[in-house]
C-alpha cells in the first residue's frame, strides 16, 4: 500500500472515538462472510415483521454508510466534510420500485434534489439510478430491441421523459449530474438514453456522465466508440469509471442461460482493464471529464501518477475521485488534504427503503477481496494512535 494513504490521523480526523470504536465493530463483524448472511435474513426477517429494529439498525450500520432519512438531515455530514475539502454526491438509495407511481415519485424526488443541490457548493454532483425511473423488464426489453406492445410503449415514453425532463433541470441549474450504471441485460438502452442526453446537454461542458463498470471486459471498446460519437456530433462525454456491483449475479445469470460471461475472468483483468480505461478518459481530456470512482488505492495513485506525467494541476476541473460514505476515508481525506477534487456518495433516505442498499454495501464488502480488511488495519493503527484500549 501506499504511503499516501497511511495517515490515518487525517482520514479518520472526523470521527470521534465512540465513532471510531463503531466503524471497528461493524468491519470486524462484515469480516465474518457467515455473521453477514445471517444478519441479512434477519434483519429482512425483522422488517418484513415489523419487528422495532430501525433504532438498531439506525444506531449501527445505517448513521455509519447513510447521511440521514433526508436531504436536511444530512448536512451537519456535508459541512463537516467540506470543511475538510471533500465534496457530497447526495444519492437517494431506496430501490426495488416496480409501481409507476413509486417511479414517478423517485424522479420528483431527484429533481426536488437537483433544486437543493443548486444552493450548496459542497454538493457539486447529483445522481440517479436508471432502475430508480422504471422497470427491470422494460429496459431489457428495450435492450434487447424487441418489439413492444401499446401499454409499454407508452410506459418507455415516460421513461425517457424522466430522464430527459431530469437533465434538462440538471443543465437548467448547472449541477453536474452523474447517472449510475446498471447489470449488463438492461445497460444498453440506459446507455443509448444517457448518449442522447450528452448530444443534448453536453455542448458547451461536461454535465451528464455515464457509468462505465470495468469489470466488463466490453467496456472500453464501448467507451471508445461513445467518445467517437460525442466528437463527431460535437459534445462532451461525463465518464465515471467503477469496477462494478454485481459480479456474482452477472457470472451466475451467465452461466445458468448458457452465454460468455461479460466479465474479466479475473482480478488482475479488472484491474488492467481499469487502468486502460483511466488511460484513454486522460488521453482525451480535451473532450471527456473524468469521475474516478474507486475505493482501490493502486488504481488511486496510477491516476495521481498520471496527473503527474501530464503536468496537470491537483485541482484539475477535469478529473474528480469518489469514494463511498463510509468507506476509505483514508484515500478521500488524505486526496483532499492535497487539493484534489473529491466526493463522497451520501446514500440517504428512510431506514427500511434503504436497507436493500445497506445489504448490498455489506455483502461487497465480504465479497471484494481484502477491502474489509484493509479497513479494520486501518482503524486498528489509529485506535492505537489514539491510545484507545
Amino acid at each position: 500500500m501506499h504511503l499516501l494513504f497511511e495517515n490515518t490521523e487525517t482520514a479518520f480526523s472526523l470521527k470521534s472515538d465512540a465513532e471510531l470504536e463503531r466503524a471497528y465493530f461493524l468491519f470486524k463483524l462484515i469480516a465474518n462472510e457467515p455473521l453477514v448472511r445471517i444478519g441479512t435474513a434477519v434483519t429482512n426477517f425483522a422488517i418484513k415483521a415489523s419487528l422495532p429494529v430501525e433504532g438498531l439498525i439506525r444506531a449501527t450500520v445505517f448513521d455509519h454508510f447513510c447521511g440521514g432519512t433526508s436531504e436536511s438531515d444530512c448536512l451537519p455530514i456535508i459541512d463537516k466534510m467540506y470543511q475538510k475539502g471533500v465534496s457530497s454526491v447526495l444519492d437517494y438509495s431506496v430501490e426495488g420500485a416496480e409501481k409507476e407511481s413509486l417511479f414517478e415519485a423517485c424522479f420528483e424526488r431527484v429533481c426536488s434534489l437537483l433544486e437543493f443541490v443548486k444552493a450548496k457548493r459542497s454538493i457539486p454532483f447529483a445522481v440517479f439510478k436508471p432502475s430508480g425511473y422504471g422497470r427491470i423488464v422494460l429496459y431489457e426489453k428495450v435492450s434487447q430491441n424487441l418489439p413492444l406492445n401499446d401499454q409499454e410503449s407508452q410506459e418507455w415514453y415516460r421513461v425517457v421523459r424522466r430522464f430527459k425532463n431530469t437533465c434538462q433541470k440538471a443543465n437548467e441549474l448547472g449541477v453536474m449530474l452523474l447517472i449510475d450504471a446498471e447489470e449488463s441485460w438492461i445497460q444498453p438502452a440506459v446507455d443509448n438514453l444517457v448518449e442522447q442526453m450528452m448530444a443534448l446537454y453536453n455542448r458547451d461542458r461536461t454535465l451528464i456522465f455515464n457509468t462505465f463498470q470495468m469489470y466488463r471486459w466490453d467496456r472500453l471498446k464501448y467507451m471508445k466508440n461513445a467518445l467517437q460519437k460525442a466528437h463527431q456530433n460535437g459534445y462532451f462525454v461525463g465518464a465515471k469509471l467503477v469496477r462494478g456491483a454485481y459480479l456474482e449475479k452477472e457470472n451466475e445469470r451467465a452461466k445458468f442461460r448458457g452465454y460468455p460471461s461479460p466479465i474479466c475472468a479475473s482480478k488482475a483483468e479488472t484491474d488492467a482493464n481499469y487502468n486502460a480505461g483511466v488511460d484513454f478518459c486522460m488521453d482525451h481530456l480535451n473532450r471527456l471529464d473524468l469521475f474516478v470512482g474507486t475505493h482501490n488505492e493502486a488504481s488511486t495513485y496510477y491516476v495521481l501518477q498520471k496527473m503527474s506525467a501530464m503536468n496537470l494541476s491537483n485541482n484539475d476541473p477535469r478529473i474528480w475521485f469518489g469514494q463511498l460514505y463510509g468507506m476509505s476515508d483514508h484515500i478521500s481525506y488524505n486526496l483532499s488534504t492535497m487539493g484534489y477534487q473529491v466526493a463522497k456518495y451520501l446514500p440517504f433516505g428512510p431506514v427500511k427503503d434503504v436497507m436493500p442498499y445497506l445489504i448490498r454495501r455489506a455483502e461487497e464488502n465480504t465479497s471484494v477481496a481484502g477491502q474489509t480488511n484493509r479497513e479494520l488495519e486501518l482503524i486498528r493503527s489509529e485506535r492505537k494512535r489514539r491510545k484507545i484500549n
